[in-house]
């Protein structure tokens, strides 16, 4: 296909194609996505270019129906040949699969109209970096960590860029499309040797550049946290406060927003399915989507089904007020769609959230830690043992020791566990959540949980 594929009119043309191919094979009702993409990422170590990676192409999917039977494709090559191939096998596929009385398109009645694309300004009006400067930028942030006392060695410095287009289109007479961009930096620094070897790691994106950090601030930033984890050890074992920090403190939502998703309330495998209307997290916080928010990596002006977005609230004042549901979902639980559709090439939709702020508190992180007394500051975490039907939770983490209110001193190699359900109500936000984020959750201190150490 000739012509610059990041055009509107070239992604929207693959989609009619894809649709009319559709048509021809049999289908009744079908809609098409087609997504054009451009990434570089460039990794240095040593003052050396490390590697460097390009991505650039299409990716189409198509999803046709056939009474409430339905079936998915996709293909990364826009011949004529492929996508009519693409479609007489999503056809012949539908005829087989099991009806699904949940499956199909949104009235026309439902669908969004008018947006104001420009007004989400996701796409940086100023001209893509090449392959150098992205590794000047990585080349930057490595010398800025390496050049700090106490850092034995930087593990890796990166740069990237990525460009994506996105376009889709229905039988239902829906067609529509937006596109974003990102720029990001990230770096890891190391301290001490062997068995003495600590590390930590910064990292910045934005979707616009002139709105990231510079590369010499990202390398000091790592290098400052891999220092301050020097000498970390294995924490007691008991019963104390953890404060999650605002690093980290998205994942504690993140399982909010998983036990509200319409498709495991469907299930019934959700800690939260008998919860909505009732309270989940403490009085005075709310839990907000905004898709309309510029410049952030979740907005976007309709949903994976073609659904206008709006900015609503999941909780309010601490009561459940809503799921995350699209048509599907939706359909099954006798409900309206909330338009968090989200649709890929490979498969039909699924809901899922985008950009959320939960409410901050009137106390700095550090007025937190004085609060705690003795406890776990929680910096990261690895593996997990999560329940999603009961809520149990457990997790490897490592952080800081605070006694008395001040941090004493780095810890490592602990576990954390307690129950969402209990976590989640008891929660104590601070005032620190980054404006910049698609999930703006500030920290959070959790009382009473278990902490399993030395």
């Amino acid at each position: 296909m000739s012509g610059n594929r990041f055009d509107p009119a070239t992604l929207e043309g693959l989609t009619a194609r894809l649709l009319d191919a559709a048509r021809k094979a049999g289908a009744e009702s079908a809609d098409a996505v087609a997504v054009a993409g451009d990434a570089i990422s460039i990794d240095v170590r040593g003052g050396k270019l490390e590697q460097a990676e390009r991505a650039e192409g299409f990716d189409i999917g198509l999803r046709v129906l056939i009474g409430r039977r339905q079936a998915s494709v996709s293909a990364s090559d826009i011949s004529d040949d492929v996508i009519a191939g693409m479609a007489e096998r999503a056809v012949a596929m539908a005829r087989e699969a099991p009806e699904d009385p949940t499956a199909g398109l949104a009235d026309p009645s439902q669908l969004a109209r008018i947006w104001d694309q420009a007004a989400l300004e996701m796409i940086d009006p100023a001209a893509a970096p090449t392959a150098a400067e992205l590794q000047e930028d990585a080349l930057r942030t490595e010398a800025a960590a390496r050049d700090v006392a106490g850092i034995s060695q930087v593990d890796s410095s990166s740069a990237s860029y990525s460009r994506r287009a996105f376009h889709m289109a229905a039988t239902n007479g829906f067609s529509g499309g937006y596109g974003r961009t990102g720029r990001a930096i990230s770096c890891v620094a190391i301290t001490g040797t062997g068995s003495a070897m600590e590390r930590d790691f910064a990292g910045e994106s934005r979707a616009w550049a002139a709105d990231l950090p510079s590369p010499e601030s990202i390398g000091l930033l790592a290098a400052e946290r891999a220092l301050a984890r020097a000498g970390a050890k294995r924490p007691p074992t008991g019963r104390y406060p953890v404060l999650f920090d605002e690093r980290i403190s998205g994942s504690l939502i993140g399982h909010l927003l998983s036990a509200i998703n319409g498709s495991s309330i469907a299930r019934g495998s959700s800690f939260l399915r008998d919860k909505l209307g009732r309270q989940v997290l403490p009085k005075g916080l709310d839990l907000i989507e905004d898709p309309t928010r510029p410049r952030i990596s979740g907005s976007r002006p309709f949903d994976g089904e073609g659904l206008p977005t709006q900015r609503r609230a999941f909780v309010r004042d601490g009561v459940l007020e809503s799921w995350i549901l699209d048509l599907a979902t939706a359909r099954k639980l006798g409900m309206e769609s909330t338009a968090n559709a989200a649709r890929g090439t490979g498969g039909p939709p699924g809901p899922s959230a985008g950009n959320i702020t939960l409410t901050e508190g009137t106390a700095s992180r550090e007025d937190l830690i004085r609060q705690m007394g003795t406890g776990l500051l929680v910096t990261s975490m690895i593996g997990s043992t999560i329940n999603p039907t009961t809520g149990d939770y457990s997790r490897g983490a490592a952080g800081y020791w605070v006694e008395n209110g001040e941090i004493v001193g780095a810890v490592n190699e602990c576990t954390i566990a307690g129950n969402l359900i209990d976590m989640l109500g008891r929660i104590i936000p601070a005032n620190d959540a980054r404006r910049h984020l698609s999930a703006v959750v500030p920290s959070l201190l959790v009382e009473g949980m278990t902490l399993a150490g030395a």
